[in-house]
């Protein structure tokens, strides 16, 4: 079992570093790219605050499949390009919707979404998925928060990767 003081109360900079630190302790010698998804997102869902679902979406043949997460049920299958998920992995650019009822081709997973974080995750020029946070708050993850999340995901990509 592994126990990490990380205090929610910090900013978003510290935070995400003190999660990027715990991250890399939890997936440190483990080769299997689901267990660490699934300790990952169990990490994530422990310190974020004001979130709603927290998972990965794994790129399979190519579409996002859902993988390991934290939250309500899922969409299982999107499509490259569709919705926050999609658009993030399509571009591999990290998608900060404020307000997803807003953004083109949004997918309804949870009604009580109503912003989004994703970042795609990229390992050797490769697209392995893409991390994906709901929070049932507007304009919930803020710059830090995205620049955060990137820096988790470039230190712990490879151990997803599979």
């Amino acid at each position: 079992m592994h126990v990490f003081t990380i205090a929610a109360d910090q900013d978003a900079a510290t935070l995400w570093h003190e999660i990027g630190q715990a991250g890399d302790a939890l997936t440190a010698g483990e080769p299997d790219a689901i267990a660490n998804m699934a300790n990952l997102a169990a990490l994530l869902w422990e310190y974020l605050a004001d979130i709603n679902w927290v998972g990965f979406y794994r790129l399979v043949g190519g579409e996002l499949v859902l993988g390991p997460f934290q939250g309500k049920a899922a969409c299982i299958r999107i499509a490259m390009g569709a919705g926050v998920c999609g658009a993030a992995a399509a571009t591999r650019e990290t998608q900060r919707v404020e307000d997803v009822h807003a953004f083109p081709g949004h997918i309804a997973c949870d009604a009580a979404s109503a912003s989004e974080l994703v970042v795609p995750v990229v390992v050797d020029g490769r697209l392995i998925g893409v991390l994906d946070i709901d929070s049932p708050s507007p304009a919930r993850f803020g710059v830090a928060d995205a620049a955060g999340a990137e820096a988790f995901v470039a230190r712990i990509g490879a151990r997803i990767a599979g």
